[in-house]
């Protein structure tokens, strides 16, 4: 249902690959409730995923870019305003990559080039985008910034390697950026610390079924759906949250808080 919460707003969501994925997800809401929106992604992303039938259905333009390459965001961001007519209102980074997960490498035995990789495209890429949009003037007063972010940040997950080092460095600049930008053009910048999500990312992670299935039994709540993270994105990019800003908030149906539940340990005393 369309409460046009973006109606009049201009926005531009990164990392969308497939059906899946939580950025396709959010831009299909962002558009039911009234926004423009652009699209973007690295070329060897698109070449992978699907972004044009997401084009199609949200009637929306792509501008491929690399995060990592301040030329091409800086591209994103002066077509974007071209096309769409006026300053960005908000902005979804949902970038993330580690070569060592896809390999299988342990935590202890990180190949330290990929290790940099999966900094610099995870976490650094935001501020790539933040320092182009900053040096711009591309945003509006009162605009959004939304990462997506993991509880790996916070906590130990042996699975999760070099990409947990990569979500705190995200949730820092989340922070950092967040006071600067506040204090320049009333800009907030938050992440969203989701629950683990059967996305084509997450779903490359080894062991991830079975992780699944241990948040869903110690959540309260259960997981947060895909469909309902993108409902608390475009709910951050609404004027309703204009007070929120370098936040990491969790959306994991009170997984983070909770220590251990009865059916929890009611799975484990089956086996």
């Amino acid at each position: 249902m369309s409460h046009n919460l973006l109606q009049g707003k201009r926005g531009i969501i990164s990392g969308a690959l497939d059906e899946n994925s939580l950025a396709w997800k959010t831009a299909v809401k962002a558009h039911q409730q009234g926004a423009k929106i652009v699209l973007t992604n690295a070329p060897i992303a698109m070449r992978m995923g699907e972004i044009k039938k997401l084009a199609e259905q949200t009637g929306s333009e792509i501008i491929p870019a690399d995060a990592t390459n301040m030329d091409e965001l800086t591209n994103l961001f002066s077509k974007s305003q071209e096309i769409m007519g006026g300053k960005i209102d908000f902005v979804l980074h949902a970038i993330g990559m580690s070569t060592n997960i896809r390999k299988n490498i342990a935590y202890p035995e990180l190949n330290y080039d990929f290790y940099n990789k999966t900094l610099d495209v995870s976490a650094l890429s935001l501020h790539r985008m933040l320092n182009v949009a900053y040096k711009m003037d591309a945003m509006s007063e009162w605009g959004s910034v939304v990462a997506l972010s993991y509880i790996a940040a916070q906590r130990a997950f042996s699975f999760y390697t070099d990409m947990a080092d990569a979500k705190a460095l995200l949730e820092s600049i989340v922070r950092s950026f967040g006071y600067h930008y506040g204090k320049y053009r009333k800009v907030r910048v938050n992440s969203i610390s989701q629950s683990p999500t059967k996305t084509t990312a997450g779903g490359g992670i080894k062991g991830f079924g079975d992780f699944y299935d241990f948040a869903e039994l110690n959540s309260p709540l259960g997981n947060a759906s895909a469909e309902a993270c993108a409902d608390y994105c475009v709910s951050l990019f609404s004027d309703y949250t204009k007070m929120v800003t370098m936040q990491n908030l969790f959306h994991d149906g009170g997984y983070s808080f909770t220590g251990m539940t009865d059916d929890l340990m009611k799975a484990f005393a089956k086996e």
